[in-house]
């Protein structure tokens, strides 16, 4: 299930991608079947040893095409291991809720990330999320948990402070939102209450078989109640500089 839109967020074979808190590796996957060189980075060990694992099953199956690379690696997205200008694309997604200093992790993306490079942004939705927030404390008063609640003009203004452009933005994953007020009403850690484990199903369904109604569905709900926003930018080339 991504929540990038690559139709939005143009991938060329070859380019040199951080998926930067990469969680269990969707970004980074997806990345790789499009012929990039993905550097796949979390703090958590056990999930970048999953995603390590992944990445060499899907070269034994031939899923990624000659020339891609993929790496996964452990880091601290507030001191990335790192060059300036080292990627062409830098992906975080679903991350930056988490970390207190939101400022310096967007300084480091900007940092590794190329003049004209691009950056996609993901985080919860504020209507949303605030409804989630309202429900369960247990959603969000957890070690790792959000410690805030974004509004999409907020975000923007961080991205631009930071000296990236932002082009674009769109809400993605409509058909979740319900799934997490459920979850939320039923108790986070509760997957047996009947309305949870039903709507559970239908979202499964959704990702397996992608039926053409559910993906209306989702169209239509995705400006409406859609869980996560997602901002695109570029990091301008500095006055007078020459693009490489």
């Amino acid at each position: 299930m991504l929540t990038v839109d690559f139709t939005r967020f143009p991938l060329a074979a070859g380019d040199r991608v951080l998926d930067l808190g990469c969680g269990a590796g969707r970004h980074a996957f997806e990345c790789y079947r499009r012929g990039a060189q993905v550097v796949a980075l979390d703090r958590n060990g056990e999930e970048i040893r999953e995603v390590a694992k992944w990445f060499a099953a899907m070269k034994e199956a031939g899923e990624a095409p000659a020339g891609a690379t993929a790496t996964a690696m452990e880091g601290d997205a507030l001191a990335l291991p790192f060059p300036d200008d080292t990627f062409d694309v830098v992906i975080i997604s679903e991350v930056m809720e988490h970390i207190p200093d939101d400022k310096g992790v967007l300084a480091e993306m900007v940092r590794v990330l190329k003049p004209g490079g691009r950056i996609a942004v993901t985080v919860p939705r504020y209507g949303p999320e605030k409804i989630c927030w309202a429900l369960s404390d247990a959603y969000h008063e957890v070690e790792g948990g959000h410690i805030r609640i974004y509004r999409g003009d907020e975000l923007l203004d961080r991205m631009r402070e930071a000296g990236l452009a932002p082009y674009g933005t769109h809400h993605a994953h409509g058909l979740h939102s319900p799934y997490w007020w459920l979850k939320c009403a039923f108790g986070v850690d509760n997957d047996k209450a009947l309305p949870v484990r039903a709507y559970h199903k239908l979202l499964v369904w959704d990702i397996m078989k992608k039926p053409k109604a559910t993906r209306v569905a989702e169209q239509l709900l995705n400006p409406v109640i859609g869980k996560s926003f997602v901002a695109y930018a570029t990091k301008p080339h500095q006055d007078g500089a020459v693009a490489k």
